[in-house]
């Protein structure tokens, strides 16, 4: 029996950007914004700001399968907007914390395929 190597390349590697802004002026509209960030964690994504989230995913098929669990999740209103960024292009990101830039965000040790 032969092995089969995959390489995974830096250009096929993606992270999902989930940003959104939800209404939570009502009991109701808090409660379906929470039940959609606990969505969002439940599916493996972390919280890069309060209505930021991101999770690295392999290729463009996954990609487009976190976009349709997303949709199925939608809260009623609101705005969500989803963006997608090779592994390359998000190592690139400059970010800022207390007005000193952080180191590169280093990618998980393993990638959760399901």
């Amino acid at each position: 029996m032969s092995a089969v190597v995959t390489y995974l390349s830096g250009y096929r590697l993606m992270w999902i950007l989930v940003m959104f802004d939800l209404p939570t002026e009502t009991k109701l509209q808090r409660k379906a914004a929470t039940a959609f960030r606990n969505f969002l964690l439940d599916e493996g994504f972390e919280r890069s700001q309060f209505s930021v989230y991101a999770r690295f995913v392999n290729g463009k098929e996954a990609f487009a399968t976190r976009v349709n669990r997303i949709e199925r999740h939608l809260p009623d209103a609101g705005d969500v907007q989803i963006l997608n960024f090779t592994d390359r292009q998000y190592r690139d990101i400059v970010h800022f914390s207390d007005q000193a830039r952080r180191k590169a965000r280093e990618n998980p040790q393993q990638l959760v395929m399901f």
